[in-house]
């Protein structure tokens, strides 16, 4: 689905005020907060309805009011925030979107979110693993499919996450009668509102464990080990981080944690990167650099032919189209740059010195020095 624009979605001008699209963005938030439309009072659509427009209103609220990517986002649009890297929200779960906007719900009159089925009770969530993972060039650039071992909560096989010895060692929780929730009345800046907040008792559950499974000790987990595929693609950049739902810890009656993989890349013998880009350098000779030649310059995979032309100067810069790192959000593939160094030998035999002392004396090789510097301009018209 086409994103709307985030003007259009917060309801306010481009030349809105920050205090102005805070307000804004606060009515929204009101409107279409999950604890205003639970399941179990609008509906399964009505309530799916607005929790996307709820992410819509904070993806747009999180840009907005933030002075550079909102230049960015006038500038290029939703393109622009695409290749800044910036994703959105709408993949992103409830609580994860909570804990990312931080203080902008503060003062709603709402308990902290957590996702709940559609009988109310809330559904737990196991820690995220982070790891890291080494990748070269050539894996960037191609794209990787990585085995990962990792050490973490699993289920416990005896009592399938439940914590009970067997079923008839769970009760209902006395104190929400199986809901997992209480409510109370709370004064907000919007007035009085009804909030619902985790069962002290049975902490959401809704149940109780009154004999425990022997091998887990109740907490429905054990420590394991799982190996992960992890499929990384093309295009990534280090320090980036890419998630994996529902692969960290496991925790009882609950939602597995997510695998959040950091990515850090490793250091190439010849290239260096720059964005899509990729730099090296090549080395030729003196009779080369004067004749010209044709040369076999490495690529992250391969090599390429390509020709020096006669009279090439040192530190000639060569663009070779469409063999640098493919860009993550499919927009084509960056170049490689390649740097042409022209090597003087530092030892010649009699008889080169004597043919080099003859050319000296040729027109050909007079040389004039340069008027002005010109090398910053030969560089900044190279990459116009």
């Amino acid at each position: 689905m086409e994103k709307r624009d985030y003007y259009e979605v917060l309801g306010v001008s481009k030349t809105a005020t920050e205090q102005e699209i805070k307000k804004a963005y606060r009515q929204k938030a009101l409107q279409y907060h999950p604890d205003k439309n639970r399941v179990e009072e609008v509906g399964e659509a009505a309530a799916k309805e607005a929790e996307e427009k709820f992410k819509e209103a904070a993806e747009a609220y999180e840009v907005l009011s933030n002075a550079d990517k909102r230049a960015r986002y006038d500038k290029y649009g939703h393109a622009g925030m695409s290749a800044s890297g910036f994703s959105g929200f709408q993949n992103m779960n409830m609580e994860d979107l909570f804990a990312h906007m931080g203080s902008i719900f503060e003062g709603f009159g709402f308990g902290s979110f957590s996702s709940r089925s559609g009988g109310g009770r809330r559904v737990r969530k196991g820690s995220n693993i982070r790891i890291k993972v080494k990748l070269t060039l050539e894996d960037i650039a191609k794209g990787v499919e990585k085995n990962i071992k990792v050490q973490k909560s699993i289920v416990c096989e005896a009592c399938h996450g439940t914590g009970a010895k067997d079923s008839h060692g769970i009760t209902t929780c006395s104190h929400c009668h199986g809901s997992g929730v209480v409510t109370r009345v709370q004064q907000s800046f919007f007035g009085a509102m009804q909030v619902q907040t985790e069962c002290p008792q049975c902490h959401g559950e809704g149940k109780m464990i009154v004999d425990k499974c022997p091998k887990c000790g109740g907490n429905g987990v054990v420590k394991g080990e799982d190996v992960i595929t992890i499929k990384i693609p093309a295009g990534v950049s280090d320090g980036m981080q890419l998630s994996m739902r529902g692969k960290g810890n496991a925790i009882g009656n609950g939602e597995a944690g997510d695998l959040l993989i950091l990515i850090e890349e490793e250091k190439h013998p010849i290239f260096e990167r720059d964005g899509d880009n990729i730099y090296t350098e090549f080395n030729i000779s003196f009779p080369q650099a004067v004749l010209g030649d044709s040369v076999e310059i490495p690529l992250l995979e391969g090599k390429a032919k390509v020709k020096i032309a006669p009279g090439t100067q040192p530190a000639t810069l060569l663009r070779l189209n469409g063999k640098g790192i493919p860009n993550l959000q499919g927009y084509g593939r960056g170049d490689l740059i390649v740097s042409v160094n022209v090597v003087i030998p530092k030892r010649i035999t009699k008889e080169e010195k004597a043919m080099i002392e003859q050319m000296m004396k040729s027109d050909t090789f007079k040389v004039e020095q340069p008027k002005q510097n010109s090398f910053f301009q030969k560089v900044r018209k190279f990459f116009e």
